[in-house]
């Protein structure tokens, strides 16, 4: 029985789809006036691994997570740079996907962009217009926080004081407004400006809010099962997303929202202040591996602050090599015929652990705890020599079902194709049979620089990632 914890509702609650097995799933994606830092990717890993238990779980899975390609600080940064939104923005979400995809997170159904949405913000609007939720002032579209009663029911807010987790973008909208607490639909821009569309109620661009809303309710309706995102974005993003598109609707934004906590460099906030600021690229290029980089990041639940320390990021690379080599041992084994019954009986019960933990909330330091209990007992197995071919066949089917949702085994990007291993280990062969030992020691040398560990065993050459 799968259970979140809902922001809504401040409860554990069984998850029911809205329709049957069919789920809707929105993520708030990267603004992308940036590379992603590991605090981005804490989320995104996040969302990664909640999309792929839904679908573990048997759920049909519409995912959307947007892209974020205007906002106030993207523009300003394009002014800096020289160039209009579009051409600054193009690297920074090319940039972006490689990342995710060398993270090993699968890519959602549909990514929107905000600048291909402008007419369905511009619609949301004017219907908020209408039924009095928005105003016009000096030429901007502000939402009208005192007509919707419910504000304040996600982040628990009553403007008397700050929100845990709260986002520093919340005081940005520098025009007038009847309530210091309302917030902008559309920004007011002068023919001049390059980055500006034209509307009903005149030229401008959207605020940063509505953005999401319009995107959430074009692909997945104007109530779907579940919104995600940062803890970061609770406040004031979140709450106004719910205002805004409850507000034109009169219908449940979001029925479940989850939210992931901070990541801390050392103890620290991470920021470029502090020089405790990592993009992926820079742990990357420190020669850190992307499966070493997901491991950490998976570590802690998600809605536990993490904390980021090179210590931990080092175990993570040691705990990666040992859980690659153990899969590599148990495939190369020569068991016997037959079955064990009772050690598989054990490998099923770490299963239902995995299944158990995730079912709690997305409980992944559980279900890694449950996959180093299964390594454990069948290490202990391997070296009894009690493996038979039948119990290697069903552990090796149960660690491709953990990393069907973990994905921490999956070979890192850039590294040696195994078939390209075993020809370079044939020819060392042939080289020693052959008695050239300095091609011999050549092959092993370039194996070596590549990351690769030659084992000459009884049984013949093993190989395996450092």
């Amino acid at each position: 029985m799968l259970k979140f914890h809902n922001t809504l509702s401040g409860q554990l609650e069984e998850f029911q789809p809205l329709n049957n097995k069919d789920v809707r799933l929105y993520i708030c994606g990267l603004t992308v006036w940036s590379y992603a830092h590991i605090g981005n990717f804490r989320t995104f890993t996040f969302g990664d691994v909640l999309r792929r238990y839904l679908k573990y779980k048997g759920y049909n899975l519409t995912h959307v997570m947007n892209l974020t390609d205007v906002d106030d600080r993207i523009i300003n940064e394009a002014k800096k740079a020289g160039k209009v939104i579009d051409e600054f923005t193009a690297p920074f979400v090319e940039a972006f996907w490689e990342d995710s995809d060398a993270l090993g997170n699968e890519r959602p159904e549909i990514a929107p962009r905000a600048t291909e949405h402008i007419a369905e913000m511009i619609q949301i609007i004017e219907k908020l217009l209408e039924n009095g939720h928005a105003y016009e002032s000096e030429g901007s579209i502000y939402y009208r926080i005192s007509a919707f009663a419910d504000y304040g029911k996600l982040s628990k807010i009553n403007f008397k004081g700050n929100i845990s987790g709260a986002s520093g973008r919340v005081d940005t909208d520098k025009y007038d407004k009847e309530n210091a607490n309302d917030f902008a639909l559309w920004k007011l821009v002068n023919e001049n400006e390059p980055t500006g569309w034209d509307a009903s109620f005149g030229r401008g661009r959207p605020g940063w809010h509505i953005e999401c809303s319009a995107m959430a309710m074009k692909y997945l309706g104007e109530t779907f099962d579940i919104h995600a995102g940062g803890v970061d974005l609770k406040f004031p993003h979140h709450e106004n997303e719910i205002a805004q598109s409850e507000g034109a609707t009169a219908k449940l934004f979001a029925k479940v929202w989850l939210h992931s906590e901070h990541l801390k460099v050392e103890g620290e906030t991470m920021s470029k202040s502090l020089g405790n600021y990592y993009t992926f690229r820079d742990l990357i290029e420190k020669g850190y591996t992307a499966s070493a980089i997901r491991y950490l990041l998976l570590s802690v639940p998600y809605h536990k602050q993490l904390n980021f320390t090179f210590e931990t990021l080092d175990g993570a690379e040691n705990t990666i090599a040992r859980l690659r080599d153990f899969r590599n041992r148990l495939s190369e084994a020569n068991p016997k015929d037959g079955i064990n019954p009772d050690l598989q009986e054990k490998a099923k019960n770490y299963l239902a652990d995995f299944e158990s933990a995730m079912d709690d909330n997305l409980n992944t330091s559980q279900a890694l705890a449950a996959l180093h209990n299964l390594v454990r007992e069948v290490n202990t197995a391997l070296a009894h020599e009690i493996v038979c071919t039948e119990d290697r066949s069903l552990i090796l089917y149960i660690i491709d079902k953990f990393d069907s949702v973990l994905n921490i085994f999956g070979e890192v990007k850039e590294e040696m194709l195994d078939a390209e291993i075993e020809k370079l280990i044939e020819e060392r062969q042939e080289a020693r049979h052959n008695r050239d030992f300095a091609r011999s020691d050549e092959i092993r040398d370039l194996l070596a620089e590549k990351g690769i560990v030659l084992e000459d065993t009884k049984n013949g050459v093993r190989w395996k990632r450092k």
